[in-house]
């Protein structure tokens, strides 16, 4: 066990430690239970229950709890964005397994970029792992519809600013959504990443999609603590299951739910532990190979509580088991096709390969002199017909800006008009869900639901539109969004992956670059803006990434006095 080299001997510093753990003995398997309940985070703040499920679970096995408490990322109230600090949280975690005599770990986490921080935290430690997350938000009903996360504000929020949404039915909306613990209801990045871990083998079979409360949660996660313990004894690492085929499988489920665009961002962090690249080109293959059969929000017309009723991801995998390597272990220790043989669909939410939501494939990654590294659209939320356009530019180089000219009524905007959201990346902003820009009022006013929207930044994975995400390089670093100005002509073909501005590139490169202004100039945020890389990469620190098979290796601790 990895614990002996902390508890095993006669010396003073392994009589020590063992007193430290209540006289510990060697032997007995260590397991760490990593949780991220919060009062300032509704998405995990049930997760205290069911860490004592692990515990429970644990103990019957013979294994020796340790529980733990970690940052806790809240997406509704994190600022500047939760995502600054999804590295953070990787880098306690694995520090914490670094420095602890933790033969394995069950991480509990519910919200966005938990999971992935985990996640990236595991596949570098490469300690017997697994983890549990606390289940989905239950819907409420507001207006005779029940509503989904994300999305149905999205929604409401246009019509609030479009005048067809009074004060009395915003404030009752504000009370819905305040209703329930857990993650959003649709299929944004928090249920997204939950399958993935699931698909990748880093959570038991069937335990990603539940409500919070479902008395099935506190069974898998007692369940969890069992296997965790006979992961440690039998060796069991993640390095196992996190491969180029454990990727391929994720990435195929990924479009096949109609995923959150951030998984994009949060796999190739994951990957890259692994010293593994995840080239954009493998989710528009993969995209344009499997089509979209989960029928959720916001691509479908579902909820999260009609794909646990439909099977949940065995059934999902089950049915596009054609597009997978079913030779890969699974949590549970069988192959993966073991587990599936007797998975099937049970309700209308996963549909039948041949019979798909839509015929967009879920995501389109396009090329050009706007995007020299690549962007991302969500095809499968965007509109058909604006998937080929061609508009003039309405460029904001900061959120501020866009928010104090969106809604002016000068705003010299058409709906064939290209939104540009400059500045937000990974470097100037930390890439915020921003990209989603709002649809000027004038327009909604006239009936516009949608327009093409270009950024460096992120949306949620509740959000829709025809929108260009994740523009690399972006603007902070001198990316070409930074020498877009208003009234330059855009381009987009997303049939052929192609964005481009009709500006001669000696144009271009004599125009003096937006940047945004640096107003951080110490702590965390100046080491973020220093090391973070773009988002093909995964926006990881380039000091945490493995960029070749030999810096995979984890070193352990000298262990002694302390």
């Amino acid at each position: 066990m990895r614990s002996d080299a902390w508890l095993a001997g006669d010396d003073e510093v392994a009589l020590n430690h063992r007193a430290a753990l209540r006289q510990a003995g060697t032997g007995r398997p260590l397991i760490g239970i990593a949780c991220t309940a919060s009062d300032l985070n509704r998405c995990d703040r049930g997760l205290t229950e069911l860490a004592e499920a692990v515990r429970a679970g644990v103990l019957s096995a013979g294994g020796l709890p340790l529980a733990f408490p970690v940052m806790s990322l809240s997406e509704d109230l994190m600022a500047p964005t939760a995502m600054m600090y999804r590295n953070l949280l990787a880098i306690e975690v694995e520090e914490t397994i670094r420095s602890q005599p933790m033969d394995g770990i069950v991480a509990l986490g519910n919200c966005d970029k938990t999971v992935p921080a985990y996640l990236m935290a595991l596949a570098s430690a490469d300690i017997p792992a697994l983890l549990v997350t606390g289940g989905f938000r239950v819907p409420v009903t507001f207006r005779g519809e029940r509503l989904g996360s994300g999305t149905s504000l999205w929604r409401y929020d246009d019509e609030r600013r479009a005048g067809r949404l009074g004060d009395a039915d915003w404030a009752r909306l504000e009370t819905c959504l305040g209703q329930g613990l857990g993650a959003c209801n649709t299929m944004g990045t928090a249920s997204t990443m939950a399958i993935m871990a699931e698909t990748l083998g880093m959570m038991l079979p069937g335990s990603a999609v539940a409500a919070t409360g479902d008395p099935r949660l506190k069974a898998s996660a007692e369940a969890a603590g069992r296997r965790i313990v006979a992961m440690a004894a039998a060796g069991n690492r993640p390095s196992a299951v996190l491969t180029e085929a454990g990727f391929g499988n994720a990435i195929a489920a990924l479009a096949a739910i109609g995923g959150s665009t951030n998984a994009i961002i949060h796999l190739c962090a994951v990957a890259g532990r692994r010293a593994i690249r995840l080239p954009l080109r493998r989710f528009a293959d993969a995209s344009a190979a499997v089509p979209v059969i989960a029928d959720i929000s916001p691509v479908g017309a579902g909820l999260m509580p009609d794909l646990a009723a439909a099977g949940g991801v065995p059934a999902l995998l089950a049915e596009i088991a054609p597009h997978l390597d079913l030779a890969v272990p699974s949590a549970a220790g069988p192959p993966l096709g073991d587990l599936l043989a007797g998975a099937r669909r049970q309700g209308g939410a996963i549909r039948p390969i041949d019979t798909p939501v839509t015929s967009e494939p879920t995501f389109t990654v396009v090329h050009g002199n706007l995007a020299p590294d690549g962007a991302v659209i969500k095809t499968a939320a965007a509109s058909p017909a604006l998937l080929r356009h061609r508009g003039r530019a309405i460029v904001f180089h900061s959120y501020t800006e866009m928010r104090d000219r969106i809604d002016d009524p000068a705003l010299d905007v058409t709906p064939d008009s290209v939104l540009v959201l400059a500045g937000c990346g990974p470097v100037g902003a930390a890439m915020p869900e921003w990209g989603m820009i709002p649809i000027p009022r004038k327009l909604l006013d006239q009936g516009v639901t949608d327009m093409l929207r270009i950024s460096d930044a992120r949306m949620s994975g509740t959000s829709f539109g025809t929108v260009v995400l994740h523009v690399a390089p972006e603007s902070a670093i001198g990316g070409p969004l930074a020498r877009l100005r208003d009234g330059d002509v855009i381009s987009l073909d997303a049939t052929v992956g192609e964005l481009t501005a009709e500006v001669g590139p000696a144009v271009l490169a004599a125009r003096e670059p937006v940047l945004p202004p640096i107003t951080d100039l110490r702590g965390w945020p100046l080491l973020h803006r220093q090391h973070v890389t773009q988002a093909p990469e995964g926006c990881d620190y380039d000091f945490l990434q493995a960029r070749t098979p030999s810096e995979v290796r984890f070193a352990e601790p000298v262990i002694g006095r302390s």
